[in-house]
């Protein structure tokens, strides 16, 4: 599993549609392509969502944030994160 920072902005009709229940299916849309959610945030600031997910891979993380813009009305930037301690031995490597 690789690990993906999603941050989401919310569009003016998404932010009247807040909810749990939405909360809920969004995450089942994230466990349907065999990820976890770690943690989610609310942020104040540039961008208003913070997900941290494990997803199988690329391909998952592409439509995972895809399906969650037309499902929620939002917009994402996801981005692939590795730990220090990874990337540090990745560095070695070279």
């Amino acid at each position: 599993m690789a690990t993906y920072l999603m941050f989401g902005n919310y569009s003016q009709d998404a932010v009247k549609k807040i909810s749990p229940e939405r909360t809920d299916k969004a995450f089942a849309l994230i466990k349907k392509q065999g990820g976890v959610v770690k943690a989610g945030y609310a942020l104040l600031g540039e961008n208003d969502l913070l997900l941290i997910v494990d997803l199988p891979g690329t391909e998952q993380a592409i439509k995972v944030s895809v399906a969650l813009s037309k499902m929620l009305g939002m917009s994402f930037t996801t981005s692939p994160a590795v730990t220090v301690e990874d990337f540090d031995r990745m560095m070695e490597e070279l």
